[in-house]
């Protein structure tokens, strides 16, 4: 028993690891071209752009998802100055601390 758990911790540990280790090896000795490299540093940005997007701007109806720009989405009010703190300072924590306590406020508030 306790040896196939430790294997099956071995195997979760590998199939976590395995995929973000080898591109790093992988990549790491070949010269790709400037503007791969260009078009890569937009990635994590399209990323966040994509997991923050439905939350802040979707309400959920039944099986449905609606557009929802209203003064009531407090997610989307959060977000407006928790944004402008983001690009002023580029730091992490300053838009972190900006979003909770403007949503917190919101939520007192409305």
């Amino acid at each position: 028993m306790r040896q196939s758990v430790f294997l099956l911790y071995v195997a979760m540990a590998s199939v976590t690891y395995l995929p973000r280790m080898l591109p790093l090896v992988v990549l790491s000795r070949i010269n790709m071209p400037a503007r791969l490299m260009r078009w890569l540093s937009f990635v994590p940005v399209a990323v966040l752009a994509a997991l923050l997007s439905p939350d802040l701007l979707l309400m959920s109806e039944g099986d449905a998802s609606v557009l929802w720009l209203s003064p009531a989405n407090l997610r989307l009010l959060a977000a407006i100055p928790t944004f402008f703190v983001a690009l002023r300072t580029k730091n992490l924590y300053a838009p972190v601390i900006t979003g909770l306590c403007t949503i917190f406020i919101l939520n007192l508030v409305f």
